[in-house]
């Protein structure tokens, strides 16, 4: 099983002048799952997006590296192909194009074998208990909210990619989805090693995805890192050590600026 590392330091970013990561330092290592939790307007999100390359945000500082190779430098595709995988908050409809020919395409373009593809897509459904009905069906399109977030998931078990980003992968999810979505998350952490950086509000994505190291990002900078039991206390006593108020729903931290690639229709609490 190969190992693998992504290494994200002194990362800063800003959209139209306004910065909203100030220096995020982590390190994702093969087979570990690292939880980034923060209130509203911390810039969980926004680390997501930059990581994985969407347009509109400017890298002003810093480096990301995956097994040595500069992410910032590469096309988002390009990362995809050095194995970076992002679980989005708003799965985005495809007309026009199956889950299948998703999967054709991502294996021919990395030269993998596309014999197995079809039998791949069935195992990962059954897992994860996503309807094989919607294998053929355009991507996302006409999917309920819970439905896009196992089809992200099984798109991550029929790639499986080296690092996944799971950018609050359990907004939307049932109880009983949750939980196989989180538990297929982890199974993978063992069945090929993935590296997981799993953004969250909540803690009850992690009651079945076990977090090995939980990290406080609050104005876009990581104040404080520890074990489970962080998710734990923030659960009973929330931010207001850190200095935030989240009385008001849906608006951001003090001094960092929401995003603006957000869905402006979606929970303000997802």
């Amino acid at each position: 099983m190969a190992s693998h590392e992504l290494v994200i330091e002194g990362l800063r970013a800003e959209v139209e002048g306004r910065e909203i990561l100030r220096g995020v330092d982590l390190v994702v290592r093969s087979g570990e799952v690292h939880a980034v939790m923060g209130p509203n307007g911390s810039g969980k999100s926004t680390l997501s997006h930059v990581l994985m390359g969407r347009p509109g945000y400017r890298v002003t500082g810093g480096a990301v590296t995956l097994d040595g190779t500069d992410l910032l430098a590469l096309e988002p595709w390009e990362r995809a192909q050095a194995g970076l995988f992002l679980a989005m908050q708003y799965p985005v409809e495809v007309p026009g194009v199956s889950l299948e020919d998703l999967f054709a395409e991502s294996f021919r373009a990395a030269g993998r074998d596309l014999a197995d593809v079809r039998d791949r897509m069935v195992a990962e459904a059954e897992r994860i208990g996503f309807d094989e009905r919607f294998l053929a069906r355009q991507l996302n399109v006409d999917l309920s909210g819970g439905e896009q977030k196992r089809n992200e998931t099984l798109q991550l078990g029929v790639l499986r990619p080296a690092i996944a980003i799971l950018d609050e992968l359990d907004s939307g999810l049932d109880v009983d989805a949750l939980r196989r979505v989180s538990r297929r998350v982890e199974e993978a952490t063992t069945e090929w090693g993935l590296g997981v950086l799993a953004i969250t509000h909540y803690s009850r994505l992690l009651h079945e995805l076990k977090s090995d190291q939980v990290h406080i990002l609050v104005q876009g900078r990581i104040r404080e890192s520890g074990g489970p039991e962080l998710a734990q206390a923030l659960e009973a006593e929330g931010y207001a050590r850190f200095g935030v108020d989240e009385s008001v729903d849906g608006e951001p931290a003090a001094g960092v600026a929401a995003d603006p690639f957000a869905d402006p229709f979606a929970d303000p609490l997802a």
